[in-house]
């Protein structure tokens, strides 16, 4: 098992604190992995495992904890003494009205509790009234490209150089079981496939009673197609209007919310460098993974810049960065992120074939008149200038960088 160490580390500052730790994240990005190697840290500290609760509500054998007093009563016969108990949940969503048996579990004993779930609402429910200020989030991702390097060594045992380890990765995602075997594209894409139903089934169109799965599925589609692109909801609706098909802009934004919610899409809005403003239209939605692109929709080269975007944005999401486009006047830059006092600039190209390409990707940074590190990002590896400050950087130098 290859440890996901930067949220081992993470969570291991936690142990023993009094939030509630809430592990969020898509279906198979590796929850229930992290939840495990997490236990063996919790022994670590000299815990002893009796004193380790753990339910995953995905498995049969708790088919029967389906309600808060259920697990209540589960968890309160599993407890022997007043010493601290740790209480490892997966899949909390499951069970019904689950705030509650997790509040009187803070209220009754000693206990220390981490939550796995992949719905993003569970964060928008109850809990947010019971357990205001008194839990936070550990968003999991897909592999990084430094976590894909390390499966690599440890199941396949490549050797091949990282830049050509980039293009693997770029075919075929993130998901952790596709690193696991040796698995053909067709293969690795029909794995997604599954994924990608499981979470629409269950996470969208059973957790928000969809009923027009047809209609939510020609959204995706036109998000999916749209990657890396500036989109309302009232495009999708003019959209679909020139389709013949008549949709709401509520219910454009209900679904993409749905989608939102079940980490299959991230929102990015738009931030006025000049007015210092959060705009209200024209965003961008991004993928939790690229392979959900290439599991439903195939692999297209056009796409390819919408694709690198998306493998740089979630890459800064990982870091712990928050992600807006920037607007400068009519000028765009693809990211501007910012975590504590810190701040990046991002244009991700393709390549930067021609001097009126060089110009378009690095114009927009030169006009920022900041003092903040600025990168063109692109598949050039040989292109190494810095143009008056911007700083060029092959992407899986930027990926693998320690400098963000």
């Amino acid at each position: 098992m290859v440890s996901r160490t930067v949220y081992i580390e993470k969570l291991k500052t936690l142990i023993g604190k009094p939030q509630i730790k809430i592990i969020t994240g898509i279906r198979r990005s590796g929850k229930s992995t992290v939840l495990k190697l997490l236990t063996n840290e919790i022994i670590k500290t000299g815990v002893n495992v009796s004193e380790i609760i753990y339910f995953n509500f995905e498995s049969f054998a708790n088919s029967h904890l389906t309600s808060a007093k259920g697990l209540y009563e589960a968890v309160k016969n599993k407890i022997k003494s007043t010493k601290k108990y740790y209480l490892l949940f997966d899949e909390i969503q499951e069970v019904h009205l689950w705030e509650k048996a997790v509040n009187s579990f803070l209220v009754d004993f000693d206990v220390d509790i981490y939550l796995t779930g992949s719905n993003s609402h569970l964060l928008s429910s109850e809990l947010s009234t019971l357990l205001a200020g008194r839990y936070v989030e550990i968003p999991i991702y897909t592999l990084s490209f430094g976590e894909f390097l390390d499966f690599q060594k440890t199941y396949l045992e490549k050797s091949k150089n990282k830049h050509s380890l980039f293009v693997d990765y770029l075919r075929k995602g993130g998901f952790p079981v596709i690193h696991t075997l040796e698995y053909d594209e067709e293969t690795a894409y029909q794995v997604v496939s599954d994924i990608y139903d499981s979470v629409i089934l269950r996470d969208t169109v059973q957790r928000h009673k969809i009923r027009d799965i047809e209609l939510l599925n020609r959204v995706i589609q036109y998000a999916f197609d749209n990657l890396g692109n500036t989109f309302s909801g009232k495009n999708v609706a003019d959209y679909f209007k020139s389709q013949q098909r008549k949709i709401d802009i509520n219910t454009v934004y209900n679904y993409l919310s749905a989608l939102e919610g079940a980490f299959i899409l991230y929102r990015v809005s738009r931030y006025d460098l000049k007015g210092k403003e959060i705009l209200k239209t024209q965003e961008k939605f991004f993928l939790a993974d690229i392979s959900l692109l290439y599991a439903t929709m195939g692999f297209k080269d056009r796409m390819i810049s919408g694709v690198l975007e998306n493998i740089v944005f979630l890459e800064l999401k990982r870091r712990g960065f928050k992600v807006f486009i920037g607007k400068l006047d009519n000028k765009e830059i693809d990211f501007v992120a910012e975590r504590k006092n810190h701040k990046i600039y991002i244009q991700v190209a393709y390549k930067l074939e021609s001097q009126q390409t060089i110009d378009r990707e690095f114009s927009p940074l030169i006009a920022i008149s900041d003092h903040y590190p600025k990168y063109v990002v692109s598949m050039d590896d040989f292109f190494t200038d810095t143009i008056d400050g911007v700083k060029h950087v092959f992407i899986s130098d930027f990926l693998l960088s320690n400098e963000l």
